[in-house]
């Protein structure tokens, strides 16, 4: 079953034949390594940091410091946003890209206990170093705990666009 990111409190999008599916959206954020997050900063300026991640059904994980703009950011409002280019292939000839994104909308929380901590770690680790063994992995985030701070952002709301060369690239090889 396809999950539901869509939110009754986001706008709709302006050229809906663009639109990405709710199960493209999560293929772009499966091959995507990093994205942008963006939260509300100091003296109420956006503030928008690029991040390694991982998705995972309806999640996102990102390892940060400790301290710092990012976790104070998080501390006074949960509510971000992310976002992960896919393709942004440039074509001067006609002046445009030929771009696919996706933007997630939800809540960020920094992960307290110890194995949902572990889990998400484990999750980066495995995204970032597939070949790697088990306890080659586990040596490396016993060597790095410490010092990580992990969180986790709930998708709420999930939009996907790409440009129309592409939805037209879509219909041709279909029919």
């Amino acid at each position: 079953m396809e999950k539901d990111f869509t939110g009754e409190n986001f706008r709709p999008m302006r050229r809906g034949k663009q639109a990405l599916s709710a199960k493209e959206c999560e293929a772009v954020l499966k091959r995507g390594t990093s994205g942008v997050l963006a939260l509300l900063g100091d003296g109420g300026y956006p503030y928008a940091v690029p991040l390694s991640y991982v998705y995972d059904a309806g999640r996102i994980f990102f390892h940060c410091a400790k301290a710092g703009h990012k976790i104070d950011a998080i501390r006074n409002q949960e509510k971000a946003s992310f976002c992960v280019i896919d393709q942004d292939r440039v074509v001067p000839e006609k002046y445009t890209t030929f771009f696919r994104s996706v933007i997630v909308f939800g809540r960020v929380r920094i992960l307290e206990e110890e194995g949902e901590i572990h889990d998400a770690i484990e999750k980066l680790a495995v995204r970032y170093a597939p070949e790697e063994s088990r306890e080659s992995r586990e040596a490396e985030i016993d060597r790095f705990r410490a010092s990580l701070c992990m969180l986790e952002l709930t998708v709420e709301h999930m939009t996907g666009k790409e440009c129309i060369e592409l939805v037209k690239e879509k219909e041709r090889s279909v029919s």
